[in-house]
């Protein structure tokens, strides 16, 4: 009987453990959101830091915490941290290249938007993204492929539209860039872009 009295204290004290740290978590993240809105973003951080907590959210929300605050390279570290613990996590990815945009990481923001697209190949805006990345050094043949898988999605989206018609201006493909320039222009009637890219496809 004594041994199960003592089970007993033992597993209502954990219980009461348990609940005292989730209690400590939502304490802890609601003042981190209201420090935020202050603009406060390291009291924020730090306020979170306090749970000694190794979690992929306490992770997730430093790292935007530090990204708000222009603490880029801290921002990509917490950002790594969570994407270790939950790396089929999408929204981790896609916060860890906002960091790492700012720091001029290029070739880790390709290798996240193509860890993203493995996950979730379909994914509209990181094949939106990962096609600009082409198409910004003039690799319209490496772009093509992502523009046309986002404009079969929202086909009468302006800025996928214009940008899959230039994409297909530069690769000479004149037809199907005339097609999507005047798609353009049902979009946004009064597009330059569009109305240029027509008088150069004749």
């Amino acid at each position: 009987m004594e041994v199960l009295k003592k089970s007993l204290f033992t597993l209502i004290a954990m219980l009461f453990m348990t609940i005292s740290s989730a209690q400590d978590k939502v304490v802890a993240f609601s003042k981190s959101y209201e420090l935020e809105a202050d603009k406060q973003y390291l009291a924020a951080v730090s306020t979170l830091k306090l749970l000694k907590i190794n979690s992929y959210a306490v992770n997730l929300r430093i790292g935007w915490l530090f990204y708000l605050n222009g603490n880029y390279k801290e921002s990509v570290a917490y950002y790594v941290k969570a994407i270790q613990l939950r790396p089929t996590a999408i929204e981790a990815r896609f916060g860890y290249i906002l960091p790492a945009a700012k720091l001029k990481m290029w070739k880790n923001v390709a290798a996240q938007y193509d860890a993203i697209l493995k996950l979730d190949p379909q994914n509209s805006k990181a094949n939106y993204y990962r096609g600009l990345m082409f198409y910004n050094v003039g690799e319209y043949s490496k772009a093509e492929p992502y523009f046309d898988r986002v404009e079969q999605m929202y086909p009468f989206d302006y800025d996928i539209v214009i940008l899959s018609a230039w994409n297909s201006y530069f690769l000479k493909r004149y037809d199907k860039a005339k097609l999507l320039f005047n798609q353009a222009l049902l979009i946004q009637p009064q597009s330059a872009s569009a109305k240029e890219g027509i008088s150069l496809c004749h």
